[in-house]
């Protein structure tokens, strides 16, 4: 599984060979002013200029750099201004200015160095969290090839609301794709909780429908938790995919769809909807009477059973999250992701499989949007390895 950070480093273009060369932005400044300056003489001193080369470390460089550069401006200052004769020096005001600029820039310096040290040691807990949430699969999962892409609105952003996952058991292989209304750590809680659920219903639940009936379960008791807590933030819901691949029958997909986006199967023919068990977003269950009045823990009735198309062996299931159907342009038309994927496939067969499939959107939606995501976007394809004969 792959996540795309599209943040950049914010000084990457000053690396070369590996090793970063920043410091060349505030040493050739300091050389510029003290060259101007003597190449210019009396008529137009500049020395002073020399102020703003530790500032200029301090943006780019780290706290001992910005030190030396700071105690380099103060001796460049004074070998450069004695150079002239009494009249025509910069003087000692000038001087107290170059030390006090250097000053600040270090202590802004270690203010910015202070910072990314915080924002790193987030950046490493919201890493750890998203590991949680959305575990690594490893390659060739529960017999299934796999591929996945996140992309985050928020640039900082390590997780959202939207999950996957695949846990294979007794009853076959079950993988779940879905997006959380919402956003925010109260979203990061619910995907983690139907995560949850999902790994130890589909590990013990003979029935499709029951894992579906389990997921409604658990978002109904999350949020009276949540709600005990003082932590009430509305009917909170989630739409999914819910698939399950038979072991028996490798030709057939079993499918619930909880008011998300129909998956695509694509492959060498094109690409088509699969159709699916039709159910409202999970959260919604009371509503139907899929739950006993919306408050038992067991279904009311029995559930509807999901649908089990056809799939062949060369088509591979998409599933994503509206972060690609609600994408818009710059003139506020929406990716055609059908169209697209089915002239992908036409000129190339082979994107059809898992991982070029995954690339193809990724890269369609950032093209489309100029990489300007309106919502966190899921990415996540699936099809059979083929079997190998013993």
């Amino acid at each position: 599984m792959e996540r795309i950070d599209r943040r950049k480093r914010q000084w990457e273009w000053f690396r070369v060979g590996g090793c970063d060369v920043a410091w060349l932005v505030p040493l050739l400044l300091l050389i510029g002013i003290a060259g101007v300056d003597l190449l210019t003489g009396e008529q137009f001193r500049i020395v002073s200029w020399i102020v703003l080369v530790p500032s200029i470390a301090a943006a780019l460089c780290g706290v001992g750099t910005t030190v030396v550069f700071a105690l380099l401006s103060l001796v460049t200052y004074v070998a450069v201004d004695t150079l002239y004769p009494n009249q025509y020096r910069a003087g000692n005001a000038d001087f107290v200015l170059v030390a006090l600029g250097g000053a600040l820039a270090v202590i802004a310096a270690e203010a910015r160095a202070r910072r990314e040290r915080r924002e790193g040691h987030m950046r490493d807990i919201a890493e750890t969290t998203r590991r949680t949430v959305l575990r690594p699969l490893p390659p060739g999962w529960a017999g299934l090839e796999h591929a996945g892409v996140y992309l985050a609105a928020d640039t900082d952003a390590r997780v959202g609301g939207d999950f996957y996952d695949i846990q294979p058991g007794p009853h076959g292989t079950r993988v779940l794709v879905g997006d959380v209304q919402g956003k925010g750590l109260g979203a990061v809680e619910t995907a983690a909780a139907l995560l949850g659920t999902f790994r130890e219903a589909a590990y013990h639940e003979p029935d499709l429908a029951t894992v579906a009936d389990r997921l409604e379960i658990r978002m109904y008791r999350h949020r009276g938790h949540t709600a005990a807590l003082g932590r009430y933030d509305g009917e909170r819901f989630a739409t999914a995919v819910l698939l399950s691949f038979p072991q028996r029958d490798g030709d057939t997909v079993e499918v619930i769809n909880f008011g998300h986006e129909s998956p695509l199967a694509v492959g060498p023919r094109g690409v088509r909807p699969l159709p699916g068990a039709e159910r409202l977003p999970i959260g919604f269950g009371h509503l139907t009477g899929d739950l006993a009045g919306g408050a038992a823990d067991t279904p009311a009735q029995a559930p509807a059973e999901a649908l089990v198309p056809e799939l062949h062996p060369d088509e591979t299931l998409l599933v994503v999250t509206d972060g690609v159907t609600e994408a818009r342009d710059r003139h506020g038309e929406f990716y055609t992701l059908v169209r697209e994927l089915d002239r992908a496939v036409s000129r190339d067969p082979g994107r059809a499989a898992p991982d070029r499939l995954v690339r193809t959107v990724r890269d369609g939606v950032l093209r489309h949007t100029r990489g300007r995501l309106a919502d966190d976007t899921t990415v996540f394809a699936v099809r059979r390895l083929p079997d190998v004969p013993d």
